[in-house]
Formats: structure tokens, C-alpha cells, sequence
């Protein structure tokens, strides 16, 4: 059988609809919490409005915030949550989502967090895939509900799922995490007073354990949910892992969003069922409906071309780290947007200095004039942070000291997973005449110490 052969055979295949439906109903429900928690804790003021300056991603400094009216952008992505449980204009809902939510991420990238890059990602790929065609007001007004969609517009949200879990479990293919059980140890030993098991948070053999198991079941369990047979031992791990590390580490919404998502992949009956038993919960009457076998895309192959090529960018973007040089925990060049998963802790501390070239003085800055508490820890540990902080600190005080001939100086110490700090920043560089950009930063010194591994 043929290539052209096989894709035609796999786009004929099926799955239930009700899949995508109670993935649907899943997903707006867990979002809308999430926003509903993040304004209730006053999150909204703390790290888009309040702050002076915002940390901004390569090439999206046009992202801004938009002041007070940032609540408009979270009002805009719950109303579209709140759509999207309900299946109402079901398309322009989930783009307003992905454009809003993402919106919002991009305004500072102070917050970034790997789950918000996946429900960036996730809703995206929700942009294009049919949720709506049954159990929705979109099918409850045009009173056409479908039994059936394409099989790959369920197979795309596993593979995405499959690509995060495996890839975490990629990342922690390395001898901190192997052979130093890092930084698991520096977490764990503050949580002796956990119940039961808190007297074997200082033992080393229980760092391991848990730095093992935490390797092997990301990468094992996409492949054990994707057997039958070992479908719901692979659902109770899943469950067991995501509570526990909830229960451990301050993480959110991101255990529930993925215990959630991991029902995809059981059966259309399992979801079918789940939808009964909502309609009965909610007293729902049934309707006259034209019930159909198979929906179909409009734009069916250059819908499924897109999916392919944005799954095989979601395969190849964690990749990107191979091309620069030296210890990707240390340089960070790669890091993001990979499924790198709670691997590295650092701490320090990183000082500026602006020295005017004239006259040769020079002053520190006090950086709490210009960050919060949280942007400065953040800066402190992250070069491209630190480059564009020092932009920004060049561009005020030229114009607060009417000189443009300065230069920004740093030095930096960091401890990277219990190490002892080292020099970090190469205080010999002016990164006022430093561009950002996809280039090697030579000026982060050299990891004496390297680590081995992925």
C-alpha cells in the first residue's frame, strides 16, 4: 500500500463525536476557573497593570498592556469560555479565546508558565477541529447534530498531549536529574511536614525515587494511555501524579487540565456516556434533530495539511536548543516553549551599573525602582531578561541624565540546582551594544561544571 493510499485510508477513519464534545465542555469549564481565579486573587492588577515595565517576548514588544482596560481582555476570553461550554458560535468563540488568552501571555513574559504556552497551543489547534457538532447550541438551532467526525481531529489533541508528556520526560534525561535527583532535593526537603510521607522528604533514596519515577512515567504514559488494556491503570497514574505534585508545588490549574485532557483518550462510548449523564444532570430535553453519520470539513485536506505541519513544528520547536553552545540550563538559549518541566531552581543576584563614558563615573542601579519583587527574581536568573533590562535602563537614563554616551555593566552570581554560585554575566561587556536576537549570547560566562545530557 502506497503513501497517498495510506493518508486516504486514515482520513476515511472515524471517531464519536461526543469526544470532541466533552473535550469541549471539559476544556471551557477548566479555563474559565483558571480566569475566574486568577482575577479573584487579584493577579490582573499585580502583573499587568501595576507594574512600570514588562518584560517582553523577541519580536512581540508591540504586545502592550492595556492599563486598567486589561480586565476588558479577560471579560473577552471568559464570555468566550462560557460560549464554548455551551457550543454557541463555537469558531468565533475558541478564536477569540486563543487571541485574548494569548494576548495577555504576551503581555510580560515574566509570567510565563509551560501550561499557559500549552492552553496557547491547545486552543489553537481548537481553532480548526469540529467540537461543536453535537451536544451544542450550534447544533441544538441549526437542529443537525453529527455521530461521527474525522478520526484526526481527535488524534491531533493526543498527540499534542503525547508531545508534552513525552517531551518533559526528554528534558529529564540529564545527570541532575538522573544522578543528583536536582532540583527535586532542593524542593523536597522543605516539605518535611508534609503528612505521612514528610519524614522521607530529607532521605536521598526517596529524592531518586521520585526524580526516576517522574522520568519514566512521562515518558511512558502517553504510550500506556493509548493501549486499551492498559488505558485505566495509565488514568490512575495520571490522577495519582497530578494530585500528588498539585498537593506539593504551588502549579495551579495545570494537574486538572491535564487529567481532563488525558480523557481523550478513551473511547467514544466512555464520552458518550459522560454526555448522558450531563443531559439527565441537567434535565436537558431532547429534540428533534437531523441526526448525521460523518461531519466533514469544508476545507477538509487543507485542514488536515495545517494540523500536520502545526503538530511537526510542535515536534521540532523544543529541538532548537542543539545550536547553541554550552549548558542549556546555564545559557537558558532554547529553553522555553520546550516541555522543560520544574528542572532547574537558581538563585542569586545581578547588579547594573551605568557608567558614563565622558566623564568615567559610574552608579548602580537599585532595581526596585524600576521591578517588583517577582520581575526582579525573574530577571536575575534569565539572560534575555537581563539583556532587555538593560535596554531599558540605557534608554531611561539617557534621556534622565541627557547623555547619550553611557554604558550598562552587570554582574551577576548564580547557583544552578544547589551548586555554588559562579559568575554569570561577563562584566567586561557594555550589553548597551548588545542586540537581542537568535544569536549565541557569548556574553554569559562559560559553565565550568557541565552538565551531561539532553
Amino acid at each position: 500500500m502506497g503513501i497517498n493510499q495510506r493518508i486516504n485510508t486514515y482520513l476515511n477513519k472515524t471517531s464519536r463525536a461526543a469526544k470532541l464534545a466533552a473535550f469541549r465542555i471539559l476544556f471551557g469549564v477548566l479555563m474559565l476557573i483558571s480566569l475566574v481565579r486568577f482575577l479573584s486573587k487579584g493577579w490582573v492588577y499585580k502583573f499587568y497593570i501595576e507594574p512600570n515595565f514588562h518584560f517582553k517576548y523577541y519580536g512581540f514588544s508591540w504586545v502592550v498592556t492595556w492599563g486598567e482596560y486589561t480586565y476588558i481582555l479577560f471579560f473577552i476570553a471568559i464570555s468566550s469560555c462560557i460560549s464554548i461550554i455551551l457550543g454557541y458560535k463555537y469558531r468565533l468563540s475558541i478564536i477569540l479565546f486563543f487571541l485574548s488568552f494569548t494576548y495577555i501571555e504576551l503581555i510580560d513574559k515574566t509570567t510565563y508558565l509551560n501550561h499557559y504556552y500549552f492552553i496557547s497551543v491547545l486552543s489553537f489547534l481548537l481553532c480548526f477541529l469540529p467540537l461543536n457538532k453535537t451536544f451544542s447550541l450550534d447544533s441544538y438551532y441549526k437542529k443537525i447534530s453529527y455521530k461521527n467526525v474525522p478520526r484526526w481531529t481527535v488524534d491531533s489533541i493526543k498527540v499534542l498531549i503525547g508531545i508534552v508528556y513525552f517531551y518533559a520526560g526528554l528534558a529529564k534525561l540529564n545527570s541532575d536529574w538522573l544522578l543528583r535527583a536536582q532540583p527535586l532535593k532542593i524542593w523536597l526537603s522543605s516539605k518535611t511536614d508534609f503528612p505521612i510521607i514528610g519524614r522521607f522528604m530529607n532521605d536521598t533514596w526517596f529524592h531518586f525515587l521520585m526524580s526516576w519515577s517522574g522520568a519514566i512515567y512521562d515518558l511512558t504514559i502517553p504510550f500506556l494511555l493509548l493501549i486499551r488494556k492498559t488505558r485505566p491503570f495509565a488514568f490512575v497514574l495520571v490522577v495519582i501524579f497530578h494530585v500528588f505534585t498539585r498537593i506539593l508545588f504551588p502549579i495551579g490549574m495545570f494537574p486538572y487540565v491535564m487529567i481532563c485532557a488525558t480523557l481523550i483518550f478513551f473511547s467514544g462510548e466512555f464520552h458518550q456516556k459522560f454526555l448522558t449523564v450531563l443531559r439527565n444532570i441537567l434535565k436537558l430535553k431532547s429534540t428533534d434533530y437531523d441526526i448525521r453519520d460523518v461531519y466533514l470539513p469544508k476545507f477538509y485536506r487543507q485542514t488536515f495539511f495545517v494540523i500536520c505541519v502545526f503538530i511537526g513544528l510542535q515536534i521540532i520547536i523544543p529541538f532548537r536548543y542543539v545550536f547553541y553552545p554550552g549548558e542549556l540550563f546555564w545559557t537558558e538559549e532554547g529553553y522555553r516553549f520546550s516541555w522543560r518541566v520544574m528542572l532547574i531552581e537558581k538563585a542569586g543576584y545581578t547588579s547594573f551599573r551605568i557608567v558614563k563614558y565622558d566623564t568615567g563615573d559610574s552608579f548602580a542601579v537599585n532595581n526596585k525602582h524600576f521591578l517588583n519583587a517577582f520581575q526582579n527574581k525573574q530577571m536575575t536568573t534569565q539572560p534575555d531578561f537581563i539583556l532587555e533590562y538593560a535596554h531599558f535602563l540605557g534608554d531611561h537614563y539617557k534621556k534622565e541624565l541627557k547623555n547619550e554616551n553611557i554604558g550598562v555593566f552587570v554582574e551577576g552570581y548564580i547557583s544552578l540546582n544547589g551548586r555554588i554560585s559562579k559568575p554569570y554575566i561577563d562584566p567586561r561587556v557594555d550589553l548597551l551594544k548588545v542586540k537581542e536576537g537568535f544569536k549565541h549570547k557569548n556574553w554569559i560566562l562559560p559553565f565550568e561544571d557541565e552538565i551531561k545530557g539532553l
